[in-house]
């Protein structure tokens, strides 16, 4: 079902599709709620997630679990700020921000959600082609290649509707979680060191560096601009009541999904730890050595676990990675564009860069482009957390819904948090280029690290400072304003683009419908024998000769009827012959028909409408035939 009343509302063509105000009571009433964290949730257990776990099991044991266990808490309560800004505020991340910041500044931002996008889209490519590889062989090249397949496969789902995609993506999360499960009990991980692992320890390079890994493959930027827009797919009652309701079961939605996303990447890094660590194979930091060495210490069964897990991890998280693309795009730009080109920019995005580690550097160093991407994610999350906690925090625009001062409190210490070990990582990973004698390295690190430095230190104070300006409106469209006085066209020459079948009638009635007493009715018809198509007007076989008569016996009648006709006949290529002779003869208004024809049909039978009124600037009136 597709939503047409609110074009200006995140994701518009499922905002507020499911009702929840019906009289639905007790967990029926709850159930209606439930579904938007799972969909985030997925971001939470993609491949990414699989690279960090298992370099941080096998090189450390269980000893980053507390860095796994602390992600998930920062994910449960900057989730449920997204949760409340969508809920309270009817906006998305994006649309706020907009709202909120400069057009200069919001272009940056929106340029760092994008890269956050490509990233994240990145490790879902890589893990869903490593896949596919590992249960069929499939050569890594072609694996990334075909997995822009997956663009129709998202588009399908969200003509079903969103209730569907929930269910889609709830299986597959299942699926991995199963297959996890399994996988644990084959492990029989010493309990007591699994526990110790929850206690806090001090971090070395290497392990600061995969713990930030961890942390950005945890607490996703892109989701909180996902989860802020799934929210409002919620019909809601918008009274205080109805708002405080929504706000708890989405509470409830969160905890659930993201303590089941906390138990998979858990899970992935206890077994890394439990097979790998333990036997001394603490090298075992990519996804094929894991699968390769797991029958040895396993089983047959965990390697067939593991494959079709990771597949269903990547193909869940490439459909939520699409939305917030969405979201972003829309949010930040007001920029709607076709869903499929969408999709395929941010796959090309992803695929381009991975095909060329992969032909160049070898499938080798394909996990370290995984975990790479990863930290890309981390060093995003500070330009998404701080604008939400801003925004939350209002009591202008949020009103009693406002966080209280103790979890404003955990958010901005969760944001210092973040960006701490990020400066810290930056500063380690950037040391060897400011000891060397190269200046040009030390001038860009140092330049680039200012500048986004001082956009963070202008993210953060910015809201306090213009809390007297005039918020700006997110609308995609202006605000409606007092129609001005119009005149009424009057058309002159209406024509009208006839496929002479039965069809005729209906069109040459809407045609006539559109004139007044002294219009001039101009009637094309394009002549498609193979014959014509070579020879163009030069041609007189069968076909030409039985279309100049229908065209004279058309002309005729009309004018016989007391309207004005003439009769005009085209050869070769539909589209171009009709705007050709539409512009030849000064036509002011163009009348033709529409079959309905969509995806292969198109592509087989041209479309036709399309490009004629792409390349006209008169109106063109499309009659459903």
């Amino acid at each position: 079902m597709i939503n047409r009343k609110n074009r200006d509302a995140s994701l518009s063509e499922v905002h507020e599709t499911i009702d929840t105000t019906g009289k639905k009571t007790g967990w029926r009433r709850a159930f209606s709620f439930l579904g938007p964290a799972y969909l985030v949730s997925v971001g939470y257990m993609d491949p990414g997630n699989w690279a960090t776990d298992l370099a941080g099991g096998s090189k450390f044991g269980y000893t980053l679990i507390w860095v796994l266990l602390m992600s998930n808490l920062m994910a449960l309560l900057l989730q449920g700020l997204s949760a409340r800004l969508g809920i309270v505020r009817g906006r998305d991340l994006a649309q706020a921000n907009r709202e909120a910041y400069p057009r200069s500044v919001n272009f940056i931002l929106y340029l760092l959600a994008e890269i956050a996008i490509a990233a994240c889209d990145l490790a879902e490519v890589l893990g869903m082609a490593i896949g596919i590889q590992l249960l069929t062989g499939l050569p890594l090249v072609w694996g990334v290649s075909i997995t822009v397949l997956d663009t129709f496969l998202l588009l399908y789902l969200q003509r079903l509707g969103m209730r569907k995609m929930e269910a889609f993506i709830i299986t597959l999360v299942g699926i991995i979680g199963i297959s996890f499960l399994i996988e644990i009990i084959l492990a029989k991980p010493d309990l007591a060191a699994v526990a110790k692992g929850f206690i806090p320890a001090r971090l070395n390079h290497e392990a600061l560096y995969i713990a930030i890994g961890i942390i950005g493959a945890t607490v996703m930027p892109h989701n909180l601009y996902l989860h802020s827009a799934l929210v409002q797919t919620r019909k809601i009652d918008r009274t205080d009541d109805g708002i405080k309701q929504a706000i708890r079961f989405n509470r409830i939605d969160t905890t659930i999904a993201l303590n089941l996303a906390f138990f998979v990447n858990a899970a992935i890094l206890i077994v890394a730890a439990s097979v790998f660590f333990s036997s001394g194979n603490s090298q075992v930091a990519e996804i094929k050595e894991a699968h390769r060495l797991l029958p040895s210490f396993l089983g047959k069964i965990a390697p067939i676990l593991f494959a079709v897990a990771l597949i269903a991890a990547g193909q869940s998280s490439t459909i939520t990675g699409t939305l917030a693309g969405q979201i972003i795009m829309e949010g930040y730009l007001s920029l709607r564009i076709n869903p499929i080109l969408r999709r395929l920019i941010t796959r090309l995005l992803a695929i381009i860069p991975a095909l060329i580690v992969i032909i160049i550097y070898g499938e080798q160093n394909v996990d370290a482009l995984l975990i790479f991407s990863q930290v890309i994610l981390s060093l995003q999350l500070g330009f998404a957390i701080i604008p939400l906690i801003h925004f939350v925090s209002d009591k202008e625009t949020m009103g009693i819904f406002a966080i209280k001062r103790i979890v404003k409190i955990a958010a901005w210490l969760i944001a210092a948090v973040l960006i701490i070990l990020n400066v810290n990582m930056l500063m380690n990973e950037t040391a060897a280029v400011f000891e060397g004698n190269v200046l040009w390295p030390k001038l860009l690190a140092g330049t680039t690290g200012a500048f986004f430095l001082a956009l963070l230190c202008y993210i953060i104070v910015h809201p306090f400072l213009s809390k007297t300006k005039k918020q700006v409106s997110i609308q995609m469209h202006p605000t409606v304003a007092p129609l001005k006085e119009f005149t009424i066209p009057v058309f002159s020459k209406i024509a009208v683009a006839l496929d002479f079948s039965e069809n005729d009638v209906k069109l040459l009635a809407y045609a006539i419908g559109q004139g007044k007493e002294n219009t001039h009715y101009l009637l094309i018809h394009i002549v498609e024998s193979a014959s014509a198509i070579l020879l163009g007007n030069q041609s007189d076989d069968y076909e030409t000769r039985k279309d100049k008569e229908r065209m004279d016996a058309y002309v005729l009648e009309l004018q016989n009827r007391g309207f004005t006709a003439e009769g005009y006949l085209g050869y070769k290529n539909r589209a171009k012959e009709i705007v050709r002779i539409a512009k030849a003869i000064n036509a002011d208004m163009i009348v033709m028909g529409a079959h309905g024809h969509s995806g292969l049909k198109d592509f087989i039978y041209g479309e036709t409408v399309n490009t004629v009124r792409h390349e006209l600037k008169i109106p063109v009136l499309i009659v459903n035939l």
